[in-house]
Parts: structure tokens; C-alpha cells; sequence
């Protein structure tokens, strides 16, 4: 076998949690009298936390202070509602059955909040994950390696023994600081050419496709 274990990005790898998100952060900024942001720029927004997600969300310039508001606006209503519209990407569920038959073990790791993106594996893939890793006081974050070395090390694996799943450019430096290999899914939040031109050339444009690579690599 070529890879002991597959290590997956969460939001827009196998969860499709973009409208959760987006009406999160539009009722935070609503709290507070700004516009509300659409779908695509919340979607362009996505992959480096929510403190990014909600400095690149409000209006430019606004003042540190306000901003400090929204985001804890968004971080006491997210939670609560971060899994009404939220659902697996289409044959995701089944990808990690196969790879559990075949012994091969599996991560999720995500920038969410750590506590966050563990309810939702309990939520949405119960028993599908070896372990679960999200942000953490004091752990640099994706694209930086920490949270995957994490994973590697509760997993009991090696960066060459592993492969990892993700959707965005953050997805992609996160792979290159790791040192692992990657597989890019187009079903996420960004766009083949903006991929493209991060130097990505293996795609799965559907989870068929995936299931294929993994197929033929483990």
C-alpha cells in the first residue's frame, strides 16, 4: 500500500457548510448595521478561520473595535446554528467506509474552531474518523503544519505514509508545508484556474474520481 492514511480539509472537502457560514456571518454583520455580504464572496472568503472570514467580510476600514464585535457575534451564533444547512458532499460517507474496510486510517483537519469541527464529525461522520483536529489557542493554523502534525502524530503515521484531501489554495501550502502529497477536489470553494495556478495537477472533480485515486493509491 502506498498511503496508511488519508488526512481530509473539512469545509468544502466533505462537508458543504457554505450556507451555515454565510448566514452566520450576514447575521453578525446585520448586528451591527453592516450590508451583508452573497454567497460568492463569502465562498472567496473561506479556508483561513473565521477571523479572517469575518476581517475580509466587513466593510473596509472599519474600526478594530467594530470588527472585534461582529466576529463575536458570528462565534456565539455559529455554533448554533452551524448544522442546519450544513451536509456531506456526495459520496463522501462512502469513500471513508472504503477506507476504513481497507484499514486505512483517516483525519480531518480543519481551521474551525477545534470543539466546532469535532461536534460536527460526531454529527455527520460518526465513527468514519480515526481523529479530529481544528484550531487550538497558541497552534498556528493552515497553511502552517502544526494542525496536520498533530494528526500525524495521533494517527501514529508518517508525512510520507499519508495523502491530503482539500479544496482551496490554503489547502494547497498546507500540503507543501506538511510535505505531503495531495489530491485538489473541485467541488469546493475555489475554482480550478485559481488552483491551477498554485501548481496543482492531481483533480478529482467528483467523489467518484476521488474514490478512483485513492482506489488505485492505497
Amino acid at each position: 500500500m502506498k498511503y496508511q492514511a488519508v488526512i481530509f480539509d473539512m469545509d468544502g472537502t466533505i462537508l458543504d457548510t457554505l450556507d451555515d457560514l454565510a448566514d452566520s456571518v450576514n447575521h453578525a454583520l446585520g448586528c451591527y448595521g453592516f450590508p451583508s455580504r452573497s454567497r460568492g464572496e463569502i465562498r472567496s472568503f473561506l479556508g483561513n478561520g473565521m477571523v479572517q472570514l469575518i476581517h475580509l467580510s466587513v466593510p473596509e476600514n472599519t474600526a478594530a473595535e467594530q470588527e472585534a464585535l461582529v466576529l463575536e457575534a458570528h462565534k456565539k451564533y455559529y455554533p448554533l446554528h452551524s448544522a442546519e444547512k450544513t451536509k456531506p458532499y456526495e459520496g463522501i460517507p462512502e469513500i471513508l467506509k472504503m477506507l476504513k474496510a481497507q484499514g486505512i486510517k483517516t483525519a480531518v483537519v480543519s481551521n474551525k474552531r477545534d470543539e466546532n469541527v469535532k461536534a460536527l464529525v460526531e454529527q455527520y461522520f460518526h465513527g468514519l474518523f480515526d481523529v479530529s483536529v481544528g484550531a487550538r489557542d497558541g497552534v498556528p493554523r493552515k497553511p502552517a503544519k502544526d494542525l496536520v502534525e498533530i494528526a500525524l502524530k495521533e494517527l501514529g503515521v508518517t508525512k510520507e505514509e499519508s495523502v491530503y484531501i482539500g479544496d482551496s489554495d490554503v489547502d494547497v501550502a498546507t500540503a507543501q508545508n506538511s510535505g505531503l502529497e495531495m489530491i485538489t477536489v473541485l467541488w469546493g470553494f475555489r475554482d480550478r484556474d485559481v488552483l491551477e495556478k498554485c501548481g496543482v495537477r492531481v483533480f478529482a472533480e467528483n467523489a467518484e474520481e476521488l474514490k478512483k485515486l485513492l482506489s488505485e493509491a492505497v
